[in-house]
C-alpha cells in the first residue's frame, strides 16, 4: 500500500478556539444575555446559563486540551465583564482573565486573546452599540486597560470576530441583536467595526511593541450555481464582494469599496500582523430579483452535496484551500482561527477534520505562511441562536450536569497535534475510507 505522512511546520500552532459568552456561563451583563430572555429568539428557548462554567473551571479544561496535545488557544474576554458600567473598570475581572491566562502558560499553551466576539455590554448597546460612532474611541479604551492588564501574558491579539458575520445576522437578517433588518445600518456598522479595528492595532502597538494583531475573518465560498449564466455569475460575484472582500479592502488598501462605502480609509492601511481564517461551508447561488436581502441571489447547496447537521452547510473541503489561497495574496501570515462542524454523533467530524487539514497542508507546499489551526471547538457550547441543538465540541457537554466525554474525534486530533503531522496510522485508525483519497495507489 502507498504510505506518505503530511507533516506540518516544526512550529505549528494547534488548538481550539472559543468565545467569552459561549463558555463562561452568567454573563448576564451584556446584549446576547438579554436577547436570550426574548421568547423565540433562541431555538427550542434555550439559555446560555451555565455555559461551560469556564469563569469557574476554565482549568479543568485547560488539563483536557493539554492532554490532548494542543499548544495554543484561542479566548475572548467579556466586554461587559471588565467594565460593566461605562468608564468603571472592574480589576477583579481583570484578575480573573489573568488567571484564565496564566493557567495556560502553565500548561505551554499559548492563548490568543480576541477582545471583541459578538458581544457588547448592555450600556453600549443602549447607546446604538456599533452604529454609534462613539463605539471607536470607547472600544480603544477597553482594549487599552485589557492590553495593560493581559499583555504580560499574551501578545498574540484578535481585534474583532467575524464583522462581516455580525454586521448581516445583526442588521440584515436580524437574527443577532439588535435584531434589525436595515442594510444601511449593517453597513455603518461594518465601517465602526473596521475604524474600531485599526484604532485598537495602534493602540495595541503603542503599549506592546512586540505584538502581533489582527482579525478573525469568515469566508464563505460563493459558487454560481449555472457557471454558464451570466447572472449567476454576477450575482455570486456580487455576494463574494459584499461579504469576502470588502472588509479585507479596508484594512489592506485604506478604502471603503461598496456596498461597505466608499472613498479612502487611510488610517486603516496596514493595520494587519497577520489575518485569520474562519472557515466552515459555501454556497451555490443562483440569481433570483425577489431575494433583495440576499443581494439577489438563492442560495442553495448541489444537490448530491454531503450536508452537515442543522441544515449548517455543505461538507466541502475544497472551501479551505481556496480561501487559503485567496488570503496569501495579501502577503501576510495566516491563522486558521476557526474551523470545524455541528456532529453530535461524530460521524462526520473525524472526515472533516482530516480532510480540511490535508487541504491545509496542500496550501502550505506553496510556501504560504500559515502559523497554526484552531478547531471549533474544545467543548460544546452554546451556539448562539442555535442554543446548545448544535454541538461543535471535540468534547461532548451535557450543559445541565457539566459532565464531559472526549468523542472519538478528540483522540484524532490529538494525534495528529502529537504527530505534528497526519501519518498513514492516523488515516488507518480512525477514517480508513479516506485512504484511496489521500494515499492513492
Amino acid at each position: 500500500m502507498p504510505e506518505a505522512t503530511f507533516h506540518f511546520p516544526s512550529d505549528f500552532k494547534w488548538g481550539t478556539a472559543t468565545s467569552s459568552h459561549q463558555v463562561e456561563g452568567e454573563n448576564t451583563n451584556n446584549d446576547w444575555w438579554a436577547w436570550e430572555q426574548e421568547e423565540g429568539r433562541i431555538k427550542e428557548g434555550h439559555r446560555s446559563g451555565r455555559a461551560c462554567d469556564w469563569w469557574q473551571r476554565a482549568e479543568e479544561d485547560f488539563d483536557r486540551a493539554a492532554e490532548l496535545g494542543q499548544n495554543a488557544h484561542r479566548l475572548s474576554v467579556e466586554w461587559s465583564r471588565i467594565e460593566p458600567r461605562e468608564g468603571y473598570f472592574d480589576d477583579a475581572a481583570l484578575d480573573r482573565y489573568r488567571e484564565i491566562l496564566r493557567g495556560l502558560r502553565e500548561r505551554d499553551i499559548e492563548p490568543m486573546v480576541t477582545l471583541h466576539h459578538f458581544i457588547n455590554p448592555l450600556w453600549l448597546a443602549e447607546m446604538g452599540g456599533w452604529e454609534n460612532p462613539r463605539v471607536v474611541p470607547l472600544f480603544e479604551r477597553y482594549v487599552a486597560r485589557v492590553v495593560e492588564a493581559l499583555g504580560e501574558f499574551c501578545t498574540l491579539w484578535c481585534t474583532v470576530n467575524e464583522p462581516n458575520v455580525l454586521a448581516y445576522l445583526g442588521y440584515v437578517l436580524g437574527v443577532f441583536p439588535p435584531g434589525k433588518q436595515d442594510f444601511g445600518a449593517a453597513m455603518k456598522v461594518g465601517r465602526n467595526l473596521m475604524r474600531a479595528h485599526g484604532a485598537a492595532y495602534r493602540r495595541i502597538h503603542d503599549l506592546q511593541p512586540e505584538a502581533q494583531v489582527g482579525f478573525a475573518h469568515n469566508i464563505r465560498v460563493f459558487d454560481p450555481a449555472n457557471p454558464r449564466s451570466p447572472l449567476d455569475r454576477w450575482v455570486a460575484r456580487w455576494q463574494d464582494r459584499a461579504y469576502n472582500e470588502t472588509f479585507l479592502a479596508a484594512v489592506t488598501e485604506g478604502r471603503w469599496r461598496l456596498p461597505l462605502g466608499f472613498g479612502f480609509a487611510w488610517r486603516l492601511r496596514n493595520t494587519l500582523d497577520w489575518i485569520g481564517l474562519n472557515y466552515y461551508t459555501r454556497d451555490v447561488v443562483a440569481f433570483d430579483r425577489r431575494m433583495g436581502k440576499q443581494l439577489f441571489g438563492r442560495n442553495f447547496h448541489p444537490e448530491d452535496a454531503e450536508l452537515l447537521d442543522g441544515g449548517y452547510g455543505e461538507f466541502y473541503p475544497e472551501g479551505m484551500g481556496r480561501s487559503l489561497r485567496r488570503l496569501s495574496r495579501l502577503g501576510l501570515p495566516i491563522y486558521i482561527t476557526e474551523n470545524g462542524i455541528p456532529d453530535a454523533d461524530d460521524d462526520q467530524r473525524p472526515r472533516y477534520i482530516v480532510t480540511h487539514l490535508h487541504q491545509v497542508w496542500r496550501v502550505i507546499q506553496g510556501c504560504v505562511p500559515i502559523m497554526g489551526y484552531f478547531h471549533w471547538t474544545l467543548v460544546d457550547n452554546f451556539e448562539w441562536a442555535e442554543g446548545w441543538t448544535l454541538r461543535f465540541g471535540l468534547i461532548e457537554l451535557d450543559p445541565e450536569t457539566q459532565e464531559r466525554r472526549p468523542r472519538r474525534s478528540a483522540y484524532l486530533y490529538r494525534d495528529i497535534c502529537k504527530a505534528n503531522a497526519i501519518t498513514p496510522e492516523i488515516i488507518d485508525e480512525y477514517v480508513p475510507e479516506l485512504r484511496p483519497v489521500l494515499l492513492p495507489g
